[in-house]
């Protein structure tokens, strides 16, 4: 399947005012066997600096290959995935590690931390991938209540607590944009609202950007703004 992306460049970049993360006409095709699965559908969409927006939909809508473009893990087949008016297709292998390791925060369904460290080494390892000291580590843990479960190994944290070890990372970090995977999925609903409650605080104290993938209303319901998908295109 060809696809043409009808996104132009602005022609005087300078008077544009980016967006925290834009997708334009983006389309992305999978091939499987001899069919191609279109997975995104001339999606379009745009954050803005400081917003907390739920992106919505059910399995399969599109939101984990829309998750990967905007990480920069994934190409967009046709159209244009810009963070902070910088389009990702353009920059190369070491542009795009240093835009995950200092620009960037992902947080997953589980923390993703190393079970075997402990909390304050856990952030401090993410600091240190961002090219910073480890100094911040420990105001961050305490600003998002964990200073006493700071030398707990992360294997022995509860799944909330480890959600608010990643969440205190991108805090000590200053991670302009916060992608969260179904941040809550395996959590029960007191440790679901705390952790919702420290996106809130991420994005309110810290001025990050915070965009939530997820399938729950609920969660979506936390949010500034929610963006829903099915079947790769923009509903709501």
């Amino acid at each position: 399947m060809e696809v043409r992306s009808l996104y132009r460049e602005p022609e005087r970049q300078e008077e544009v005012e980016w967006g925290a993360l834009e997708l334009h006409d983006v389309f992305k095709i999978f091939r499987a066997g001899a069919t191609d699965v279109v997975a995104l559908r001339g999606l379009d969409l745009r954050v803005e600096r400081g917003e907390l927006v739920a992106f919505l939909g059910p399995s399969g809508s599109g939101k984990t290959t829309f998750l990967q473009l905007a990480a920069g893990l994934d190409q967009p087949s046709a159209g244009e995935v810009r963070v902070a008016g910088r389009s990702l297709s353009r920059m190369d292998d070491a542009d795009l590690a240093e835009y995950r390791a200092k620009e960037l925060a992902l947080i997953f369904q589980t923390g993703n931390l190393w079970p075997a460290l402990t909390a304050r080494e856990n952030v401090v390892v993410s600091l240190r991938l961002a090219g910073r000291d480890g100094e911040a580590a420990d105001e961050a843990l305490a600003t998002f209540g964990l200073a006493a479960r700071s030398s707990h190994r992360a294997g022995a944290l509860s799944g909330g607590e480890q959600q608010r070890v990643a969440i205190a990372a991108a805090a000590a970090r200053g991670a302009p944009l916060v992608l969260a995977d179904e941040p809550t999925a395996e959590l029960d609903e007191r440790n679901e609202e705390v952790v919702l409650e420290e996106l809130r605080h991420l994005r309110r104290e810290f001025t990050a950007t915070v965009v939530v993938v997820t399938h729950s209303p609920s969660v979506a319901a936390s949010a500034d703004r929610v963006v829903e998908i099915r079947d790769g295109r923009v509903t709501v």
